[in-house]
């Protein structure tokens, strides 16, 4: 393709650049709305100071790959550690769908395009992308004051007017070389999964073996937080609770839903909770968590509180079976059942990897009374890390055997058809 036919096809770099402006505005005014609303719902909007605005643009650098360090003191107490590793993946979702849908729009319609287009659509996103994510970075800092109730230790910490305080600020380094690791992953997954956006020629080859297992990957992920949307709707508006439950919703709904789906196929995570503090999850996976004789957490552990815990692992069946008949629908018909099996474990297999990557949880909070340990009470632990090999080993496993499994009827369906198409011209 020669640079006058790109500049045609694309709208020039102008063009390019206004188109990725929408793009990351779009995006950025996505996070920061579900983030502000899951904040609201969790409590965060009656912190003092005008905090509000500053832990939404935090929210937003953890969603977006940041990094966010967490500090903490007691003046002539003594001092305080804070420690927290998670990723509101409502948030980022919310970002990477806007980001990738306004990303391929300008690009749908055609098969192939050139390095230099796709280039030339990247770099403005990517760019823009990380001065808003320095915006963002530098708006994420602020610090707080502990309640420490009627205890003796906050009698104390009045007195001496020591209270233990958080405070956190992004680490714009590491947000930044982070931040560009997402916005890279999210266009090439973008480009991976949607039949319509173009390839450059080398790779068009490629498309029967990728993108039919990549888009059913991304649809049974996608899947999966819907319906845990509607779960948690109907439980917001029935069981109670539903401020917390939207809390859920709107900062870790696909963090749970794809740790159920991992659950569900015979997956399993180390989990851990202690003290008062608690991140917003279902009662049942906190119970488990803080029962110490119950680890790893995995289906069965979660079914000894509640027996409806079964019901995920019904539910993986069906969205792994439904999963390998789409990705066959839309590979060609002279792709084998066994091809499909490849081709659908392996992109499963990789979806799992990320998720354990993206969806654990690391949270500590810990005081120190005039350096002589930590003091019961006010301090508290959350840990949630995957049994790695086992988890991914499964999700290989499942979606071969899902990818065989949905290729059978399509295949059938597509003999038949083909059966039906000559039996006329036998007559």
């Amino acid at each position: 393709m020669t640079q006058t036919s790109v500049a045609a096809s694309s709208g020039g770099p102008a063009a390019a650049w206004r188109d990725a402006f929408v793009a990351v505005l779009a995006a950025f005014a996505a996070m920061a709305a579900v983030a502000a609303a899951g904040l609201a719902f969790a409590g965060a909007g009656d912190l003092p100071g005008g905090a509000f605005p500053h832990v939404v643009a935090a929210v937003v650098v953890l969603a977006t790959g940041g990094s966010v360090e967490v500090s903490g003191g007691a003046g002539l107490l003594g001092g305080a550690e804070a420690v927290l590793a998670v990723l509101p993946l409502s948030v980022s979702l919310a970002g990477a769908l806007t980001a990738g849908c306004l990303f391929l729009r300008p690009l749908r319609h055609r098969a192939v395009a050139g390095p230099r287009e796709l280039l030339g659509r990247a770099a403005p996103l990517v760019v823009l992308w990380l001065l808003a994510l320095t915006g963002a970075g530098l708006l994420a800092r602020r610090t707080f004051g502990v309640a420490t109730g009627d205890s003796p230790i906050g009698v104390i910490g009045e007195l001496l007017d020591s209270a233990p305080t958080v405070g956190f600020r992004a680490d714009l380094p590491a947000t930044l070389f982070f931040g560009l690791l997402w916005i890279l992953g999210l266009l090439a997954i973008a480009l991976l999964v949607s039949r319509r956006a173009p390839l450059p020629a080398g790779l068009v080859r490629f498309h029967t073996a990728v993108r039919p297992a990549a888009f059913a990957t991304a649809l049974l992920l996608l899947v999966c937080v819907a319906v845990g949307a509607v779960i948690g709707l109907v439980v917001a508006l029935t069981q109670g609770h539903a401020a917390r439950t939207l809390a859920v919703l709107l900062l870790g709904l696909p963090n749970l839903a794809w740790i159920a789906l991992t659950l569900g196929f015979g997956g399993a995570w180390d989990g851990r909770a202690e003290g008062p503090f608690a991140l917003p999850m279902p009662r049942v996976l906190d119970e488990v968590m803080r029962d110490s004789d119950t680890s790893p957490v995995d289906v069965a552990a979660l079914a000894e509180r509640d027996p409806r815990a079964w019901w995920l692992v019904v539910a993986a069946a069906v969205l792994l079976f439904g999963t390998g008949v789409v990705a066959a629908v839309r590979s060609p018909a002279h792709v084998r059942p066994w091809q499909h099996a490849l081709h659908l474990g392996a992109a499963l297999a990789l979806a799992t990897l990320v998720v354990c990557l993206l969806a654990g949880v690391r949270a500590r909070f810990a005081l120190s009374l005039l350096g002589i340990g930590a003091v019961d009470g006010l301090g508290g632990e959350i840990v949630l890390d995957p049994v790695l090999w086992r988890t991914v080993g499964l999700g290989l496993l499942w979606g071969a055997v899902a990818g065989f499994l949905g290729a059978l009827p399509v295949r059938r369906l597509r003999r038949r058809g083909a059966t039906d198409a000559d039996a006329p011209r036998r007559h």
